[in-house]
């Protein structure tokens, strides 16, 4: 019993620290973003800030994650969303893209920069070096499924916020109108359809065509470019 409690452990203290940096830099990056393009309202809430607490959803970002993990290893969940009034933005149709690619956007950095430190980490002891590079590989995989997820063109996610600032108004207003339901599409997709795929014996899960096949592939690609594999 022991030894599983250890092993469970163990495999958390793996996913923490790769988590909170994803999504506390994912989250100030919006706002700096905003910040420089003419937005001071996350500066003024104190949200430019790499202090994970600032961005702790409790609900999103402990409670369901925690829940998930305890019942089959699911990654999902969401941090206190960065306010950001795209009207004081200097031109908020284009600023607002902007503002939304800076979070997938620096999550691909980091993923790039876990990549690279795995060089780093086999210099490492043995047992140091194992926990490190675990912490890498979950911080490039986290991060990729963070930046592809995140750029699924459904509002209010920061992909449906860049198709909004880009299509015509005839379709951008109809795809902006979503934004008050996108989220339960989101987790209809992400967990009812799979439910009702097992049901009728049909394979509905969505977010695996959709993120965790392209995440798989991405990952391979960035481990054989920087010469990890």
């Amino acid at each position: 019993m022991f030894g599983l409690d250890a092993d469970w452990a163990y495999n958390l203290s793996t996913w923490v620290l790769p988590v909170l940096i994803a999504i506390t830099f994912h989250e100030a990056a919006h706002g700096f973003v905003a910040w420089r393009l003419g937005d001071p309202t996350a500066r003024m809430a104190g949200r430019l800030s790499f202090n994970p607490l600032r961005h702790i959803d409790p609900f999103g970002t402990v409670v369901l994650p925690a829940m998930l993990f305890f019942l089959g290893g699911i990654l999902f969940g969401w941090a206190k969303p960065v306010p950001v009034d795209f009207r004081r933005l200097n031109n908020p149709r284009r600023d607002m893209v902007w503002v939304a690619i800076a979070g997938p956007g620096t999550n691909l950095v980091l993923a790039m920069v876990a990549v690279v430190s795995l060089h780093a980490a086999a210099l490492l002891p043995a047992g140091p070096e194992e926990w490190v590079a675990r912490n890498l590989i979950n911080a490039l995989q986290i991060n990729i499924i963070l930046a592809l997820f995140n750029m699924l063109p459904i509002p209010p996610l920061d992909g449906g916020r860049v198709a909004v600032g880009l299509l015509p108004d005839r379709l951008a207003y109809p795809l902006a109108r979503l934004e008050r339901v996108g989220m339960f599409v989101i987790l209809g997709a992400v967990f009812l359809l799979p439910m009702i795929g097992r049901q009728i014996g049909v394979d509905l899960n969505v977010f695996y065509w959709l993120i965790g096949m392209p995440a798989t592939e991405v990952m391979r690609l960035m481990l054989v470019v920087f010469g990890v594999v």
